[in-house]
């Protein structure tokens, strides 16, 4: 999750073969149990093949209901490549924004949109770096208690894995992911950090990355096999130690839901909740939440 929200809360190894198959507007998940299949919900953002802001949200209920939105024109057509989790603030006069990072064709941005405290409509796009073409994944954690840190992290299209310490100004760089098809945020402690990935050739993974930057990841095994048609992963916070896990198969246009007990290597529990209604056919998804929730706490 991005430093900013969390922040603003408080102020008020190897992965070896291959990975799985089977609105604008965003708001809090809700507590459930770690079956998660009442009332958690989470929401869904993509990027469309124009440019366009859209959002999903889903509900894990029986059925599984999702109602998509559609948002401000944001980037050029096409160019969207790879989106980091956005967040929603709302300030003290009303206004509404979101923000995040994205990867346009090969250049890294912050941007953001939403609406001023008239009511009008803005979107801002800044370039914060260059050189990121074929980039998997890109995210930011935090965690603010007693303890209070958070990391950039990025995920390079050669399977090197780099964590930005903010906190500290250092930086490290993991080598051995480049069987990762794509990966999502599921934890953010004073301690670690955990990422859920899938790898091309079926198999489900946890990335535990220590904050201590002299210990290496630690990864762990959760599914051998059935996870390689995914192209992306969203996770949301449900319960106090659960995860709702969105997969998204863009060949097919469909996304399934899944409630995924707390992480612990092959012994997770995963329960396939089914099908989200709907057709997933954008160009990027990623994850959309509001400022202020808990911190992720998935392993």
């Amino acid at each position: 999750m991005k430093l900013k929200r969390t922040a603003a809360s408080l102020a008020s190894a190897m992965l070896l073969g291959g990975a799985v198959a089977a609105s604008t507007t965003a708001g809090p998940a809700t507590a459930a149990t770690t079956a998660a299949t009442a009332a958690c919900q989470m929401w869904l953002g993509s990027v469309t093949s124009g440019g366009d802001i859209a959002n999903t949200a889903i509900t894990a209920g029986s059925p599984i209901t999702a109602k998509r939105s559609t948002g401000p024109h944001m980037f050029p057509a096409g160019s969207a490549k790879v989106m980091s989790t956005w967040t929603e603030t709302i300030g003290i006069a009303g206004e509404a924004s979101w923000y995040g990072d994205a990867i346009l064709n090969s250049t890294l941005y912050s941007g953001a949109y939403g609406t001023d405290s008239t009511g009008k409509p803005f979107t801002s796009l800044k370039a914060v770096g260059r050189g990121y073409n074929g980039y998997k994944a890109i995210d930011d954690t935090f965690y603010g208690s007693k303890t209070v840190r958070g990391a950039s992290y990025k995920l390079r299209g050669d399977g090197v894995l780099y964590r930005y310490d903010a906190d500290h100004k250092l930086s490290s760089r993991y080598t051995g992911y480049s069987a990762v098809k794509t990966m999502t945020l599921i934890s953010e402690t004073a301690t670690y950090d955990t990422f859920l990935a899938n790898t091309y050739g079926g198999a489900l993974y946890t990335i535990h990355v220590p904050a201590n930057i002299k210990l290496a990841p630690i990864v762990k095994k959760v599914r051998t096999s059935t996870w390689q048609g995914f192209e992306y992963l969203v996770a949301e916070k449900c319960g106090t130690q659960s995860t709702l896990l969105a997969a998204v198969d863009k060949d097919s246009g469909s996304a399934y839901l899944y409630a995924v007990g707390h992480a612990n290597g092959a012994s997770t529990v995963i329960r396939g909740l089914g099908k989200i209604p709907g057709s997933f056919k954008d160009a990027v998804y990623f994850l959309n939440t509001p400022e202020g929730v808990p911190p992720l706490f998935g392993e």
